[in-house]
């Protein structure tokens, strides 16, 4: 809130009410030996006036979107959002509502779940779709957990080339459930190594699951065509996970290739970045693991006079069953950036999606070009990508990213922060292009970017 009405009077009746004499009385519960004991250092109050000329001031100093240009990717992508997309969240209905619980108050929530599910099935090109989980690390670990119930198998391979983040995610996840995680490497081209998958495979315990991501965290497109048919020969399903949901308007689902699941995050497809969240998980999946999804499912229906209804077709989350019986304790969705998502995608439309992830591709493609002509610059894989690349630099890639921060320009993630143990990624950098770079600012970060290095 921005204002509390509230005044002594209306504090010391509350107070009186609830039968305690102040506000500390509230916190009793709390040991003596760890409660502050002095006021806290803030400077003196101000007039309203006044602190939001200082909060002014102190947000200035974030680097942000709006203020710089931005090639960070890496999970998250600064993609334009229509303004009707904010417009229509602002609807009391959408944002207030919780859980549609009773589905005869809930039909309009109901159905902008369906049509959710509905898109996202149609976007990863598989049969069922759940209503949203809280962001693509959990999302995957999540998927892990569907085939692991599906196969009664505990032994997962991973690739390298799935988002160092959501492999930690999925290492907390699973490690007290017995779970073996193996890792797959990538290859020279930036993509999984398939003879290494292969032997990994056959090696072992039967695998429950294979995981991989497209296009990967090198940013490089998996050729899901050889992939898949190894895991599927190794006896396992397969999961795809996809930290950047457009890259799906240019690119084949993971179901036209035979995945099982695709798991990932959809905060590019109309949700800010908002220095980080929330964000938004999804999951799609065959329609045979349907029992074993977390969360829930809306299905349509017809009412006894024949007219359209939507209800929880099934609800297989702790709230709802057994909590023995449970696939998940995911105990919600993230229901407002599902239906910002839906939103976005319903806007754009299948040309819509298709040419944004065109202008992306197209203009990423510039950006390697201009900066592989860049003396000592030379990009690191040569295999297909969507938005991102990797870029080999002749200095350290942390100091590339200060110096470009100095000239105004939020450049892309030094690797050697997510890959600590790969000192061959202490000069590589990963560059992201989305439609809201422009060619000016692509030639001055190659421009830069040449100083930089010189």
């Amino acid at each position: 809130m921005r204002y509390f009405p509230q005044g002594d009077e209306d504090l010391a009746r509350m107070l009186h009410v609830i039968g305690v004499s102040k506000v500390s009385d509230l916190f009793r519960s709390i040991p003596s030996s760890i409660v502050l004991d002095r006021d806290l250092e803030l400077p003196p109050p101000r007039s309203e006036l006044e602190l939001r000329r200082e909060m002014g001031r102190m947000a200035a100093r974030n680097a942000s979107a709006a203020s710089h240009a931005i090639f960070l990717g890496a999970g998250a992508y600064n993609h334009y959002v229509p303004a009707a997309v904010g417009q229509l969240l602002l609807r009391s209905e959408f944002y207030t509502s919780y859980t549609p619980y009773q589905p005869e108050i809930s039909q309009g929530t109901l159905q902008a779940i369906f049509e959710y599910q509905t898109l996202v099935a149609s976007l990863t090109e598989l049969e069922i779709s759940n209503a949203s989980l809280y962001d693509g690390a959990s999302a995957t670990a999540e998927g892990i957990l569907t085939a692991q119930r599906s196969t009664r198998r505990n032994r997962v391979v991973v690739s390298e080339g799935v988002h160092p983040h959501y492999r930690r995610v999925v290492r907390s996840y699973v490690r007290n459930l017995g779970i073996e995680l193996v890792e797959a490497p990538i290859g020279g081209d930036g993509r999984t190594d398939a003879s290494r998958l292969d032997e990994i495979l056959s090696e072992g315990e039967p695998p429950a699951a294979v995981i991989v991501q497209n296009p990967n965290f090198f940013g490089c497109v998996e050729d899901l065509e050889t992939v898949v048919p190894i895991a599927k020969r190794a006896g396992a399903l397969v999961a795809v996970a996809i930290a950047e949901a457009l890259s799906l308007g240019l690119l084949h689902g993971p179901g036209r290739f035979g995945a099982d699941l695709a798991v990932g995050e959809g905060q590019s497809l109309g949700v800010p970045l908002s220095f980080g969240g929330p964000f938004l998980g999804f999951m799609a999946a065959a329609e045979s693991l349907m029992r074993q999804m977390p969360g829930r499912l809306v299905g349509e229906t017809r009412d006894g006079a024949g007219r359209s209804g939507y209800v929880l077709t099934l609800a297989t989350r702790e709230q709802h069953i057994r909590r023995e019986k449970a696939t998940s304790n995911i105990c919600t969705n993230q229901g407002l950036m599902a239906l910002a998502a839906t939103i976005y995608m319903c806007m754009l439309g299948k040309d819509g999606m298709r040419e944004v992830a065109l202008q992306n591709r197209s203009k990423a493609d510039y950006a390697r070009r201009q900066l592989a002509s860049v003396a000592g610059c030379s990009a690191r894989f040569d295999a297909p990508f969507f938005n991102e690349f990797v870029m080999d630099l002749p200095v350290a890639a942390e100091k590339v990213s200060i110096a470009l921060l100095d000239r105004g320009t939020i450049g892309g993630l030094p690797l050697g922060r997510c890959l600590p143990d790969r000192k061959d990624m202490d000069n590589a950098m990963l560059f992201c292009v989305t439609e809201m770079n422009t060619k000016e600012q692509i030639d001055q970060l190659a421009a830069d970017l040449a100083e930089i290095v010189r």
